[in-house]
């Protein structure tokens, strides 16, 4: 009999402490589960970020992966989205993600993809954990799996890359920030190759430094970096490699918001954005759908999650979509979150319009906008708290169309998230600080 258990998958995959929320009899489940799903005598691709657990996980994965007589291809260090490729490149049956992406390294995670490198849908992870609890077929002797390791995915996912974007960088000054993280195998080799002056920053991971002060969370060091060396910009990932963010020559921050403005203006202007549409989560500022609409670019919301934008992508037909964090996605270049390729498009449609990348992201006009994290507070109650959504309404009759406050659960951290955006600063701040406390009083005490 089945034993009840809570649901492990969060919106991006299964993520916790490694060897205690996500331990290595978790990971060896997980992959009897996908084995039994995927079918004996299949492959599954498995690559990984540079944390220290990374390699106990992987091991787990693949025994339980072998164990039910599924083959595991080992790619080793490798950013996400070049995993997702390479699992249909390969003609793999599935492929498994083990990173917690921008999360502190003492985290880890595993995220599963199918045959066509997209992220398995709910009800297919519904399946896979629901064979967790279940023994499963026990095969013996030549029926066993097997484990290779396959050193020239790096390389092949590069050279696509270099053909994608073809554009030359002769001449454009570069640094690149990998956070110590899985871009290091590809980010720098990319670069080089399409000929941008380039410096690189956080590319020596021990294990343990990975996200550590550096990357797409932390921009300090890349805004120096930028500024002292007089480079044209600066591209920051983050520890899986699925997002990135910008620096302009003056050290100043392009996020996803405003690099996806770039992207959507400079594919409509080449005819290449289908239905003239770009998709984004409620968590985007309100100065992004205004420079679309005063563009003509029709803007289409989704919930806060990069599997939530893509559903809407594949829906509706469109290939541009992304987060104010830097996840973007080109379904014309691949079916994931894809930082390094974002980046790629950044400078190839700055080359294009020979624009530098402050003129170009100054089409977004922010509003000010604040976000705060709740930790400790019994988010899954938050549906349910009158108190807070009558804050929430408070503020919208008091704005209106010129503000927007958004109240979620993290879908991967244990707090709940506050954003507001409004006409000043200070409006932002008071009203933040309103909802927040509030959320303390409602669902303190977790």
């Amino acid at each position: 009999m089945t034993t009840s258990r809570r649901r492990l998958f969060g919106t991006d995959g299964v993520r916790g402490v490694a060897n205690a929320g996500l331990t290595p009899e978790m990971a060896l489940a997980m992959g009897r589960a996908l084995g039994a799903v995927v079918g004996a005598g299949s492959t599954v691709v498995i690559g990984r970020d540079t944390r220290r657990s990374g390699p106990m996980l992987e091991g787990a994965l693949s025994a339980g992966l072998t164990s039910v007589g599924v083959d595991a291809c080992l790619v080793g260090v490798l950013p996400t989205p070049a995993i997702a490729e390479e699992v249909p490149a390969s003609g793999a049956a599935g492929g498994a993600i083990i990173s917690a992406s921008h999360n502190p390294f003492a985290d880890n995670g595993i995220k599963l993809v199918g045959a066509d490198g997209f992220k398995l849908a709910d009800a297919q992870e519904a399946e896979v954990e629901a064979l967790m609890d279940q023994p499963g077929e026990r095969p013996t002797g030549g029926a066993l799996g097997s484990v290779t390791h396959d050193p020239g995915a790096a390389e092949r996912y590069v050279d696509a890359l270099c053909q994608r974007f073809a554009t030359r960088l002769d001449g454009l000054s570069v640094v690149i920030d990998c956070a110590h993280g899985a871009t290091v195998t590809t980010a720098p080799a990319a670069l080089e190759r399409l000929g941008a002056r380039l410096t690189v920053l956080h590319a020596q991971p021990d294990g343990v430094n990975i996200n550590a002060g550096c990357g797409s969370t932390h921009l300090e060091s890349l805004q120096a970096a930028v500024v002292d060396g007089s480079a044209d910009l600066g591209l920051a990932f983050d520890g899986d490699g699925d997002r990135v963010l910008a620096v302009d020559a003056a050290g100043n921050v392009v996020d996803g918001d405003q690099i996806l403005a770039v992207l959507a203006l400079d594919m409509k202007a080449r005819g290449a954005l289908p239905h003239d549409t770009v998709v984004t989560t409620t968590m985007t500022n309100l100065g992004f759908r205004r420079a679309m609409d005063a563009e003509g670019v029709r803007v289409k919301w989704t919930d806060v999650g990069d599997r939530y934008v893509l559903a809407e992508m594949r829906a509706g037909g469109y290939v541009l979509g992304g987060e104010q964090s830097g996840h973007l996605i080109n379904l014309d270049a691949g079916p994931t979150g894809d930082g390094l390729a974002s980046g790629l498009m950044l400078l190839d449609a700055l080359v294009a319009s020979g624009r530098t990348l402050a003129d170009a992201a100054g089409v977004v006009v922010r509003l000010p906008q604040k976000l705060v994290n709740i930790p400790d507070v019994r988010k899954h109650e938050l549906p349910d708290a009158a108190g807070v959504w009558a804050e929430v309404r408070a503020f919208e009759q008091a704005f209106g169309d010129d503000g927007r406050v958004v109240v979620r659960p993290s879908g991967t951290e244990p707090l709940v998230r506050v954003m507001v955006e409004a006409p000043t600063a200070a409006d932002c701040d008071e009203w933040c600080a309103r909802i927040a406390a509030r959320v303390e009083d409602d669902l303190g005490g977790a």
